[in-house]
């Protein structure tokens, strides 16, 4: 169902080509900013934010500069009677067959999509069986100074330890952006949430037996020395089923649809004449 979802998101960006900004006129042809979005989605398969910004704009330039190049293409193919050619109207009338066949079995599967339905009752019924899928671990928020030697870190510890609250949350990612040696050094030291058993265990141990907005003695692990601000902590819950209804539904819907898919199938071979 994801080409059907991206034809779908193809057609509502084609309906706003008459009012896109045009970026260059080719032989009297308008060649737009959504032309170059399209195309810029297209050609990093809809991941052109996770391009380096610093490589985005050269990016958009080899895009525009290759719709160009295919208007000029196109241009001449035109005056040069490509279009008119026996080879060319023959390929033409296979690629329309093959569309018009892939769309109609997208629309057809969408059509079969829509028909199944799935009761709250159904819902619920998944949720109380199926608890254990819902339950979300112990979580922490935490921070990291990542240095070498044992020294450094019990440096880092000693300035530190006269600060408290936002005081020492401040103080902490100045140190980080100016000492750590790891990757999070410059955003100061920020790990985000994780949850129990994603950090080497030294690490983890430690993070987890610490209180909100307090600061640890150096640990040891594989990487180096780290000294560890915690700066949440969330308990573990099981998600409410409000929480991942949908996500319920979705998955029994595919699973009912998949039922669905081998009955009709079943049917249409038994309806057909295949030799």
């Amino acid at each position: 169902m994801m080409k059907m979802t991206k034809i779908v998101a193809t057609l509502l960006l084609t309906s706003t080509l008459v009012s896109a900004t045009t970026l260059i006129t080719v032989n009297g042809t308008q060649i737009t900013q959504q032309d170059v979005d399209t195309a810029l989605m297209n050609a990093t398969q809809g991941r052109f934010n996770q391009v380096p910004a610093d490589k985005q704009a050269e990016f958009r330039k080899q895009v525009l500069e290759q719709l160009i190049a295919k208007e000029l293409v196109f241009g001449d193919a035109k005056n040069t009677g490509v279009l008119k050619t026996k080879e060319f109207k023959d390929e033409f009338v296979k690629v329309q067959d093959r569309v018009k066949k892939e769309l109609a079995i997208q629309v057809w599967q969408k059509q079969q999509l829509d028909k199944v339905k799935v009761s709250n009752k159904e819902l619920k019924n998944y949720y109380d069986k199926n608890k254990e899928e819902f339950n979300e671990k112990e979580t922490v928020h935490a921070r990291h100074i990542l240095v070498k030697t044992e020294a450094e870190a019990k440096n880092i510890v000693k300035n530190l330890k006269s600060s408290k609250g936002e005081a020492l949350k401040g103080k902490f990612i100045e140190e980080a952006k100016a000492k750590s040696t790891g990757p999070s050094g410059p955003k100061g030291g920020d790990l985000g949430y994780f949850a129990q058993g994603q950090m080497v265990p030294e690490f983890n141990d430690k993070v987890f037996s610490m209180k909100v907005g307090t600061l640890s003695e150096p640990v040891k692990t594989q990487f180096g020395y780290h000294v560890i601000y915690l700066e949440d902590k969330k308990a573990k819950k099981t998600l409410a089923f409000t929480e991942v209804k949908s996500f319920i539904e979705q998955r029994l819907k595919m699973e009912k649809f998949k039922v669905v898919m081998q009955d009709k199938m079943l049917e249409l071979k038994n309806k057909a004449t295949i030799k």
